[in-house]
């Protein structure tokens, strides 16, 4: 079920309200699934795993679960959770038609997604930061825990989404090695991008990945995209203009005439990009934007649960 179904722009100015209604309904969707063991309102708890201590078992809440957890102390919730938006103009697609109801962007379902994440984290106790990138890095928020830093976040965001750079290129490369060496160590990275990189390639891409598994950090790629156009490519049959939205290029062209080279090569693509993720022990999310936020904020949960802070 998706949770931002018809929603105007001007109502992600609210990002806040829209992030705590996606994690209410997926804390209820939650309950009523296998992972129910994962949920939030375990704040202060981790999950017992053998050779544990049993002293620090909360019976209380294996009554209620029959699952164990462990009390957790307060120096025991310092995660560190960096979150990654691509900015570049690629991910403002589809663009606006003012004064419609609108499917959300690229950009806005990570928006969102990074809101909910950061409402999550903030229940869990844990401190996130921020980086917007597009051909370098344009913002970057250390991790903090504080109800300021995560309206800062917010503001930051819905900044973005009012104003969107026009023509701006993608370098995820360079900004991810950046990353790498500057945040704190073994920290979680979650990053939100469509993974359409310009000029270097993307060996280069894969090996600034490399590089945040090389630290130490724990990452979790959120690849975006709109399934109907960009993996299907599904396209009525008569002239399209299709427009580079990065360096304003145009190319007019009959969909039918160029569907099954681009298939073959978005699908290569994506599998080159699975395979370098299972390679580098990095989780993968495929988030088409049509869909909701379950899968992006259950990876987070389970990713949580086998990190030892």
């Amino acid at each position: 079920m998706s949770y931002f179904d018809n929603f105007e722009l001007r109502e992600l100015s609210r990002l806040d309200l829209l992030a705590r209604e996606v994690v209410e309904g997926f804390i209820i969707g939650l309950h009523k699934s296998p992972f129910h063991g994962f949920s939030v309102e375990f704040a202060e708890h981790r999950l017992y795993n053998t050779g544990d201590s049993s002293r620090d078992i909360d019976w209380k809440v294996f009554a209620r679960t029959d699952k164990l957890f462990l009390k957790r102390y307060e120096e025991e919730t310092n995660l560190r959770c960096q979150i990654v938006i691509d900015g570049s103009s690629s991910m403002h697609y589809p663009k606006v038609k003012a004064g419609k109801n609108l499917s959300l962007s690229k950009f806005e379902f990570s928006a969102l997604g990074a809101a909910s994440l950061m409402n999550l984290l903030r229940k869990q106790r844990d401190a996130f930061g921020l980086t917007l990138f597009d051909e370098s890095i344009k913002t970057h928020y250390k991790p903090k825990s504080s109800l300021t830093h995560y309206k800062l976040l917010l503001s930051t965001l819905e900044h973005v989404i009012q104003q969107p750079a026009e023509n701006a290129g993608t370098f995820a490369a360079n900004s991810l090695h950046q990353i790498a060496d500057s945040i704190h160590k073994r920290s979680l990275v979650i990053i939100f991008s469509d993974m359409f990189e310009r000029g270097t390639g993307q060996e280069e891409l894969f090996s600034a990945l490399q590089h945040l598994k090389h630290n130490k950090h724990e990452v979790i790629l959120i690849h975006v995209f709109d399934q109907a156009t960009e993996m299907d490519f599904e396209f009525s049959e008569r002239p399209h203009i299709f427009i580079d939205l990065e360096s304003g290029e145009q190319l007019k062209v009959q969909p039918s005439e160029v569907r099954e080279e681009y298939l073959n090569k978005i699908n290569q693509y994506r599998k080159d990009l699975k395979t370098k993720c299972l390679q580098y022990r990095m989780d993968m999310v495929e988030a088409d934007i049509k869909k909701g936020y379950t899968d992006v904020l259950r990876s987070y949960l389970v990713k949580r649960s086998k990190m030892r802070i």
